[in-house]
């Protein structure tokens, strides 16, 4: 990966919308030969997708839950069904094995405390070989840096 190529990313993850001769003018590149740089990216899977940033609170998304999971075993088929478990549950944006004291770590988006109570009720409290569960709430999120400006630097 080049200078070039880290420009690409660095515009596209700024705005993936950035028409592709603006990101040519950006990186010096000719529209044609750019498209091709962007298309040889994508299919080393560099870049995996394109996506939206919604403004959760004006959604009405106001709670944000980090959930730290423990289980009571580590047989693989147990780890599986875990999470399989996880994904289908609504609400549910992140689910990372970790290591440490826990060994899951979910991060879910709810409208409020009761809709996360529910989510609690009805989904977490009924996972597979669950021995604890720890739910600690955002109160403020501190803007930091991309994923590209952190990779592309």
């Amino acid at each position: 990966m080049d200078r070039v190529d880290r420009g690409i990313m660095k515009m596209l993850a700024a705005d993936a919308r950035t028409s592709v001769s603006r990101i040519a003018e950006r990186v010096g590149l000719s529209q044609s030969a750019c498209t091709r740089r962007i298309q040889a990216i994508e299919s080393t899977g560099r870049i995996s997708g394109y996506g939206v940033r919604f403004g959760l609170r004006r959604m009405g998304f106001r709670v944000t839950a980090l959930v730290d999971i423990t289980l009571n075993t580590q047989v693989e088929e147990e780890l599986a069904q875990f999470e399989r478990a996880v994904a289908g549950i609504i609400g549910v944006v992140e689910c990372n094995l970790v290591s440490g004291a826990n060994d899951y770590r979910l991060k879910i988006i709810c409208r409020d405390l009761d809709d996360y109570e529910r989510i609690h009720r009805e989904h977490l409290g009924k996972l597979p070989a669950v021995s604890t569960i720890n739910s600690s709430f955002v109160l403020r999120s501190i803007p930091t840096r991309s994923e590209a400006d952190a990779m592309l630097a």
